[in-house]
């Protein structure tokens, strides 16, 4: 039996490519309180070149077992090497560095502008120009997002670690579209593992050189069972499953519309809070819910 990850899309695709980007922004979204445990115990770069080495563990033999040892050793090793090291290695390094500047908080507002760039990035490639529903659709789901992480906002910090994840955001929408771009011949399951592979080869040179040079070691004692289910959390779930099933929505959607959803992560953490005895936050819905109206205008379901 053969092991199929990227079916062929079902009449309603729409329906489906939106329901892909939810998920993959719902499992994204643990992403950033397992983020606020581990950088207690290990440095930002140690900690991307760990979460890709981890992913990359995972996905190399899903794909082998899909699509053949043959299709994994022709790949484009080395144009995988360049587009996941740049736009996922460093891109991951630096929004993991602007985290331990920061707060998650801070992060997640600064990841808001991600539909802006995917935009920008998409329009400029294939030179088309900008429709009325489009831009509507765009500033809804940035308010949402807004609208939704400022309500429980206590600051907003700006300085290195802003910019570290402005950064950070550019690099990971270049990395998103060069991916589907560059990789025609893959599967979602083998462009999410090549890039994957190539951002943990990249780190792992970095961090090595890093250590090389006089850089703090991470002290190992520190890690518990607490810090290895984050691990776990943070490198299985919140990237390997979280990345394939993006790539998915960005070829099916374009990386535009398909970013829009990053803006409704807060209401994600939310649910977790709630299934943890927190209480539920209206303000976080009513954001993700406008988050929702923009994606559907922006992909022409209402007219604007």
């Amino acid at each position: 039996m053969t092991l199929r990850i990227d079916p062929a899309p079902p009449p309603s695709g729409m329906l489906a490519a939106n329901l892909i980007c939810m998920a993959s922004m719902l499992i994204w979204a643990l992403a950033f309180p397992a983020a606020d445990l581990l950088l207690k115990s290990i440095a930002p770069l140690p900690l991307a070149a760990l979460r890709m080495v981890l992913a990359t563990a995972f996905l190399l033999p899903l794909w082998a077992r899909q699509d053949g040892l043959a299709t994994l050793c022709g790949a484009p090793w080395r144009k995988g090497l360049f587009v996941g090291g740049i736009g996922f290695g460093i891109g991951a390094y630096l929004l993991l560095f602007a985290q331990s500047r920061t707060d998650a908080v801070t992060v997640a507002i600064i990841a808001a502008t991600m539909p802006v760039v995917g935009i920008l990035l998409e329009r400029v490639h294939s030179r088309r120009p900008m429709r009325a529903r489009l831009i509507v659709g765009l500033a809804l789901s940035l308010v949402g997002g807004m609208y939704a992480y400022f309500s429980q906002i206590g600051a907003f910090t700006v300085g290195l670690g802003a910019v570290a994840a402005f950064t950070s955001v550019a690099i990971f929408s270049w990395g998103s579209q060069r991916t589907v771009v560059d990789f025609p011949q893959l599967s979602n399951l083998g462009r999410t593992t090549i890039t994957c592979a190539g951002a943990a080869g990249v780190l792992l040179l970095t961090w090595a050189i890093s250590a090389a040079s006089g850089a703090a070691p991470t002290d190992w004692s520190r890690i518990g069972l607490a810090e290895i289910g984050a691990l776990a959390i943070y490198g299985f779930g919140s990237l390997a499953i979280s990345q394939l099933l993006w790539l998915v929505g960005v070829e099916r959607l374009g990386l535009g519309v398909a970013s829009m959803h990053i803006n409704a992560a807060p209401f994600y953490v939310m649910i977790f809070a709630v299934m943890a005895g927190g209480p539920w936050n209206w303000a976080q819905a009513t954001g993700a819910t406008i988050v929702i109206l923009g994606v559907l205008i922006a992909q022409g379901r209402f007219r604007a």
